[in-house]
């Protein structure tokens, strides 16, 4: 071997494990951060039990067939119980009953159910267990592969604030109850991460999980195939046309999970479209998103709501909906189509299917998991066009209001 050859071995040996401190940097720094929040929630939610008065009672608030909901109580069991809130009453039913035709069940997709039914024999035939440990185990891995994606796209300084800014999320306590939240983020954050990589089997595998949890993971579909026809155009030539469609293939099986969903209630009970026609069960109607808003502002700032019960709850709901609205947009100027589509999309249909006694309702959930959110506020921050010690007090104060809200019964969601 000559020297040259030496000289290039040992080179290669130092970009690796540089590449591999980066790595274990990166995970702990993921660890660290859900450790903290975990913790600093769990307390939160123990203490916020004994701040506010029990003016509403758990069967009155959440009422599910088949699963009641956890009495008031005193002790420290409180620490786990405490999570165990409104639609995570559905997904632990299904968990443990299956689904029932004209329940209203139908609107709860399948995955996360299923994951709690395999995980619960392992620890001992225990649901709720389960439905923590899924939801928690996913969340982690989570926060680990938006680290590493948004490295990526965006730089390490830029991947340790939309990890720190999506876990202080005013709404990001879901992640942590048995709610469907972060497995589906963790499906979403793979599927575009194959994408990126070329791996467009695990796009199209990931992105199908991902439509199997949440209705909405369909856009799954459009977005994956702007980033095929993106890279396809990065790269265009006469003998490309069939890497695009094999990409195009990939991004089409990410409605797998739905179309599976849908057929599952074709043969239970007739109606491919159950789960959309039970959406009536929780009054929601069609809307066009401008007018969701217009109702949204009105009733959030209207004079008659300010200082006055539930008001609060329309300016809450506002005050972080419309920040995000507008991330979103900047998303979709800033980054790559695919992540800019994604956000605006899954804001958009949210907003035309709406409560219409509170428009905005489940909207600030729902914004949780859009993680081009997080990464234009980390953009923003790395411009230092917000300071970044804004956006943490901010988020972290608005996380644990709503918190204390979440466990004592008040519909945040």
């Amino acid at each position: 071997m000559t020297l040259t050859e030496r000289a290039s071995q040992g080179s290669e040996e130092r970009d690796r494990e540089a590449e591999r401190a980066r790595i274990r940097q990166g995970v702990l720094y993921c660890l660290k951060v859900f450790i903290g929040v975990r913790l600093g929630l769990a307390l939160l939610a123990l203490l916020g039990l004994g701040l506010v008065p029990h003016d509403i009672q758990p069967h009155v608030a959440s009422a599910v067939p088949g699963w009641p909901p956890p009495p008031f109580g005193q002790g420290f069991h409180n620490l786990f119980t405490v999570w165990e809130r409104f639609d995570g009453l559905w997904f632990l039913r299904i968990a443990t009953g299956g689904y029932v035709s004209g329940d209203g069940s139908a609107a709860f997709y399948p995955l996360f159910p299923l994951l709690i039914r395999i995980v619960s024999p392992i620890l001992g035939g225990h649901p709720f267990a389960a439905s923590l440990v899924v939801s928690n185990a996913c969340f982690a891995g989570s926060l680990v592969v938006l680290y590493f994606l948004t490295s990526s796209e965006l730089s390490e300084p830029a991947a340790r604030k939309a990890v720190l800014y999506l876990a202080l999320f005013p709404t990001a306590f879901f992640f942590l109850a048995p709610y469907s939240e972060s497995p589906f983020l963790l499906f979403t954050l793979a599927a575009f991460w194959g994408a990126r990589r070329g791996k467009w089997w695990m796009a199209g595998i990931c992105g199908a999980l991902g439509s199997a949890t949440r209705n909405v993971g369909l856009l799954l579909v459009p977005a994956l195939g702007i980033e095929a026809v993106q890279q396809w155009y990065e790269t265009a030539g006469p003998k490309r046309w069939p890497a695009l469609l094999s990409k195009l293939s990939w991004s089409g099986a990410a409605c797998l999970g739905t179309f599976g969903y849908l057929l599952y209630w074709r043969v239970k009970a007739g109606d491919f479209l159950a789960p959309l026609h039970q959406q009536v069960n929780w009054q929601r109607t069609a809307s066009p998103p401008w007018h969701t808003l217009y109702l949204a502002t009105k009733y959030a700032f209207g004079r008659a709501q300010i200082g006055i019960y539930p008001g609060g709850y329309f300016t809450m709901d506002w005050l972080i909906a419309i920040p995000c609205i507008l991330l979103a947009g900047y998303a979709l100027y800033r980054f790559r189509p695919a992540f800019g589509f994604y956000a605006c999309a899954s804001i958009i249909v949210p907003l035309c299917f709406i409560f219409p006694g509170r428009p905005l309702l489940s909207v600030p959930r729902f914004l949780a998991v859009l993680f081009p959110i997080h990464w234009a506020l980390a953009d923003l921050s790395e411009r230092r066009w917000i300071p970044h010690h804004l956006i943490v007090g901010i988020s972290a104060a608005g996380l644990g209001a709503l918190l204390i809200l979440f466990v004592n019964w008040y519909y945040v969601f």
